[in-house]
């Protein structure tokens, strides 16, 4: 795989049982990669590693007065430098193409994984996590790649130079075969602690990400009610400890790097020192000590290698971890644990029923939810749309399980628009370029949502567009208003004309003249379509077909809304944002009244019953 392929046609399917496991499976999806740069890598440390012993032979020709050997040592020098830059340059390549294609598949994973849960993502992993792994850990995952194959390569050049150096001047390259283990190995009691605090680091740091993004999301709020300052010192507080974990773990990888420094110099001492005694002795060359001495020095720079490779995976381990986590989640499964099927197979259509709370929406009717719990009102508008964010029996399309559909004809049969809909940036007419049955046009949608003032803003705002459709829509919308946006988010909805259209609160921030218009130009688009709408607002429900009044997670009335108003104290509690004790006082009320006119309809006959109308009455009024 080469940059310029990406993205993969298929990134496949990750292993993400763990972090480690995670790792390796990536290494193993671009064997092709890291074989070419073990190669290159291995041309670039032998050359590299080679030099010595071409100044050892050129020295030691120079003492012998030979220029014949001098000259081969000038051409061994060249070849050396050659295979060292060629070696250098494709090794620099390889590694990065390595790093990119596999920080590519991971976001591409990530991406694809966000698109199959949808909203309910966010519900099991906080947003600021998901932020942290698509952008920081997906790095440091590539950099532990790519620096697998150089490490290889560096391990090997160490292995060939010291069996080297022990048949070149067997005393000196047994001091050095037995010093470079040593050297290499000296700093595994430190990788624990080292990779300790690098997971706490990054645990700071995810959440330090998470506050930001929430802060941002809420900043038009935060500003509001004048909590700019009190978020921001949440977050210099998080960035501190965030700053205070990247020290403690410096300290630590700075203590690492010092060792690789202090022992290969005493490894250093000890060659020259010793080289030195048996070159006294007439047992070692001039030529032979340089040489020597030169490949301690040399080697290391792949030794750094070991180094580097530790570091990576200490920091990459955790954010595979989270990569893993995030990568595991799967769309909620029946009762019974078995997972859905994905086949094929045609859209279904008719009633959606809930078996889990009872609530029916009859096809081609316009029903209306009440629900006393905003949350618990979300959560049910996700189960209907057949991606819930936890286990349970699904809901019934046409008395077909939502859970047995594959994801695409899920979503086209049902959509769920949620309480806080996002809109991106670009053009409206790239806002609408969605999906849609082609039965409904974008002028249509647009006035049931009663969008005319919205886009005269938005010409008003893109002084280059003439057309509406070609006015710019800023990220989010944050140039609109709370409810320019609702609207904008429900054309768009309108116009994708579902089987099933699920709106969730979706004239919250809208004034009671539009929504009464919102209303009847939602009821007319989407006649003799099935459409499920959660509010409490009494214009809306006095639009629906049906009211149902979800409570404590079951269907509790069913009717209209002028109906239930004045019959159901539970409905009318929600509806009219009764308090606490006015609703009491108007059930003691309704229950009063019930009681004493039964007993009123009971006098005997011949007794007046005014006195008793009138005492029931007198009694009402005392017991409130």
């Amino acid at each position: 795989m080469q940059i310029q392929d990406l993205p993969y046609a298929d990134p496949g399917v990750p292993d993400a049982r763990s972090g480690p496991r995670f790792l390796w499976w990536l290494f193993r999806n671009q064997l092709g990669g890291q074989f070419k740069s073990l190669a290159w890598g291995l041309l670039h440390f032998l050359s590299v590693s080679a030099l010595p012993f071409c100044v050892g032979v050129a020295v030691q020709a120079v003492v012998d007065h030979s220029g014949r050997r001098l000259a081969l040592a000038g051409g061994l020098l060249a070849l050396c430098c050659v295979g060292n830059a060629v070696g250098d340059t494709f090794l620099h390549r390889t590694a990065v193409t390595n790093w990119i294609t596999a920080a590519a598949r991971v976001q591409q994973l990530l991406a694809r994984k966000a698109a199959h849960l949808g909203s309910a993502l966010t519900r099991r992993v906080a947003a600021g996590e998901v932020v942290a792994v698509s952008t920081g850990d997906v790095e440091k995952i590539g950099w532990f790649v790519e620096a697998w194959s150089r490490f290889t390569a560096a391990a090997v050049t160490i292995v060939v130079v010291c069996v080297g150096l022990v048949v070149y001047q067997p005393a000196l390259g047994l001091v050095v075969a037995v010093g470079l283990p040593v050297l290499a190995l000296s700093v595994l009691p430190l990788l624990p602690r080292a990779t300790r605090r690098a997971d706490f680091q990054r645990e700071k740091a995810g959440r330090a990400t998470e506050l930001a993004s929430d802060t941002v999301a809420g900043l038009r709020v935060l500003r509001g009610i004048g909590g700019e300052e009190l978020f921001l010192d949440r977050y210099r507080r998080a960035s501190q400890e965030v700053r205070h974990a990247a020290v403690r773990s410096a300290r630590m990888w700075s203590l690492i790097a010092a060792i690789q420094v202090l022992l290969p110099g005493l490894l250093l001492i000890a060659v020259v020192w010793y080289g030195v005694h048996l070159a006294r002795q007439g047992r070692v060359e001039i030529g032979e000590l340089v040489a020597v001495y030169s490949s301690v020095m040399i080697l290391t720079y792949p030794l750094r290698h070991f180094e580097e490779i530790a570091m990576a995976y200490s920091f990459s381990r955790p954010s595979a971890t989270r990569a893993a986590r995030v990568l595991s989640l799967e769309r909620a499964t029946s009762a019974d644990g078995v997972a859905a099927a994905e086949v094929p197979g045609d859209v279904p259509s008719g009633d959606l029923y809930d078996p889990a709370t009872g609530l029916l929406a009859p096809s081609g009717r316009l029903t209306a939810v009440v629900c006393g719990d905003p949350d618990a009102a979300g959560l049910l508008a996700e189960r209907l749309g057949g991606h819930p964010s936890e286990q349970g029996i699904s809901v019934l399309l046409g008395g077909v399980p939502l859970d047995e559909l594959p994801l695409d004809s899920a979503r086209t049969a049902v959509l769920v628009q949620d309480k806080d809909p996002v809109l991106l940036s670009g053009s409206l007419r790239e806002l609408l370029d969605v999906p849609a049955s082609g039965d409904v046009g974008a002028v249509e949608a647009l006035a049931a949502a009663q969008c005319a003032d919205v886009l005269a803003a938005l010409v008003q705002g893109s002084l280059d567009a003439d057309d509406p459709m070609d006015a710019r829509i800023t990220e989010r919308g944050r140039s609109l208003s709370g409810g320019q946006r609702q609207r904008l988010a429900l054309a768009r909805s309108l116009f994708t004309d579902p089987e099933v259209l699920v709106l969730d609160e979706p004239t919250s921030a809208v004034d009671s003249h539009t929504e009464a218009r919102i209303a009847d130009g939602v009821r007319d688009l989407r006649s003799g379509r099935t459409t499920v709408v959660f509010t409490s607002s009494p214009l809306l429900l006095d639009r629906a077909d049906r009211v149902v009044l979800v409570h404590e997670g079951e269907v509790a009335a069913v009717g209209v809304h002028r109906e239930l108003v004045h019959k159901e104290p539970r409905y009318r509690a929600v509806v009219t944002r009764e308090t606490d004790d006015e609703a009491a006082l108007n059930e003691v009320r309704h229950e009063n009244a019930v009681r004493h006119g039964n007993a009123v309809g009971h006098e005997k006959d011949g007794e007046p019953h005014t006195h008793s109308v009138l005492h029931a009455l007198e009694e009402i009024e005392e017991s409130a």
